[in-house]
């Protein structure tokens, strides 16, 4: 999950069997020499599971010395020879989406609290899709680069091209996935990778017929969309959630409204902080639910008890855990991981490449008239008890686009329980989900994994058996 978003100011590893000789994954597809190696024989402390897996990396500039690390879980709940393609993005930007979104969030395992065994999720979104994660620019997570400036040089434009080099190339290791229908996902400062990158994949496949990256169209969640109306949804979001004072609410909006969402001016950052104080020792990212009280991580990294609407087992110190059960030298091992063997711990995120972001354009708003109007499937979703990127600021955005309502704001319906709203635009369909704060596939699994569901299929979210509305 990753944060540092248009909050930037909130700066601031015993196996009980394995992916593939217990697994039989429904596949014919014959694998070749690169992507075998690259085959998860085991995890650590890893339940019994029925898709392959594999991770590894690779090489986005050769010359540089520069290899992306990825982990793909096959599908398992459906053929995978002919389910989609999904990659998933998480942001910062500097965060791992192998840290988050495969152990945190819509992966197949949680790491339990010992950092050492893991158990399954039962809403993982490879039930449906074959989900690829991928960790970008080089230095997030265990990607890598030889070459120090690219350390100091990472920037949107950048990590766009890295990351479809990634896709060509990984392509050419697992062929099987040429033509088959692809999508992007991700999260938080994804909100400009993912739109970013489906420009780059979009803009390549023009005028081809048949492209090997099949794409079809891209999801985003808590998504950094727009500096201006980012910020102007973010703090109308604290001041009519009882977070900040008046006097601070009108300081905010005076000084800060025309500023950058990264990096922002010294006089922004000023009043931020007496935003943060005034807001207490809150978890930024889920505003009901609680801290982690057994760690003491940076409050920009507080991505993580029991609230009514939180699923059973909910624990606010997952981030805690996965770090232990990343840094285990036989984890790193069975994933392929820490080839090179940096001399410092794996993290979460990794503060060079977001203290030194270059290049952050203020709006996304153009790209996304853009792949609208080439008729690509877009879903923008929110948890609508997050502060950091909130519901506010995203319908702020999505207004600013003055799309044409196709059908109007409704609830939507999970075991006859309101799950969240929706409304269908043409060309683009906005769902919220009640209670989910930043990361939605941790604090609302079950829904996450639905609405992820209805995306592939491009249906609008469920409305009630008996409802007798008419759009």
């Amino acid at each position: 999950m990753a944060a540092a978003t248009v909050l930037a100011a909130i700066l601031a590893m015993s196996c009980c069997c394995c992916a593939a000789s217990a697994t039989t994954a429904a596949t014919t597809t014959t694998v070749t020499a690169a992507a075998e190696s690259d085959r998860i024989d085991r995890l650590p402390g890893q339940p019994p599971v029925n898709f392959s897996m594999y991770s590894g990396y690779v090489t986005v500039d050769a010359a540089a010395g520069r290899a992306l690390f990825y982990w793909l879980m096959e599908a398992s709940g459906v053929p995978a020879d002919s389910a989609p393609l999904v990659l998933w993005l998480n942001g910062g930007p500097g965060c791992s989406s192998v840290g988050y979104g495969a152990m945190e969030e819509l992966g197949a395992f949680r790491v339990n609290p010992d950092g050492a065994t893991l158990s399954l999720n039962p809403y993982a979104w490879n039930k449906v899709a074959n989900v690829l994660f991928l960790d970008s620019p080089a230095g997030v997570g265990y990607s890598y680069t030889n070459t120090t400036n690219d350390l100091y040089a990472a920037g949107d434009n950048k990590t766009a091209h890295d990351s479809y080099a990634f896709l060509i190339n990984w392509l050419d290791r697992f062929p099987q996935y040429k033509y088959r229908d692809f999508y992007i996902a991700g999260e938080s400062y994804a909100g400009h990778y993912v739109p970013q990158l489906s420009r780059v994949v979009y803009r390549n496949n023009k005028g081809t017929e048949n492209p090997t990256l099949n794409f079809k169209g891209f999801m985003v969640g808590n998504a950094v969309t727009d500096d201006y109306h980012d910020y102007m949804g973010t703090f109308e979001y604290w001041w009519t959630h009882g977070l900040i004072s008046d006097e601070t609410y009108a300081k905010l909006w005076s000084t800060c409204k025309y500023d950058v969402a990264e990096h922002p001016s010294e006089e922004c950052q000023k009043i931020y902080e007496v935003a943060y104080d005034e807001q207490g020792n809150i978890d930024f990212y889920s505003l009901y639910t609680p801290t982690c009280k057994k760690s003491s991580l940076d409050k920009r990294r507080l991505i993580r008890g029991r609230m009514p609407w939180l699923p059973r087992g909910y624990d606010p110190c997952t981030e805690k855990y996965s770090t232990k059960y990343y840094n285990l030298p036989e984890v790193q091992k069975a994933l392929h991981a820490n080839v090179t063997g940096i001399p410092y711990p794996w993290v979460t995120c990794s503060d060079p490449v977001y203290d030194y972001w270059k290049d952050s354009p203020r709006s996304m708003l153009p790209i996304y008239r853009e792949l609208i109007a080439a008729g690509l499937r877009i879903w923008v979703f929110s948890g609508d008890a997050d502060s950091v990127v909130p519901l506010t600021a995203t319908r702020y955005s999505i207004d600013a686009l003055f799309l044409q309502t196709v059908t109007n704001w409704y609830p939507w319906y999970d075991d006859e329980e309101v799950g969240g709203w929706c409304q269908v635009y043409k060309g683009l369909t906005l769902v919220t989900i009640r209670g989910a704060g930043h990361e939605v596939p941790l604090h609302r699994p079950r829904q996450g994994l639905k609405l992820f569901e209805h995306f592939l299929r491009d249906e609008p979210m469920p409305k009630p058996v008996d409802s007798i509305q008419s759009f």
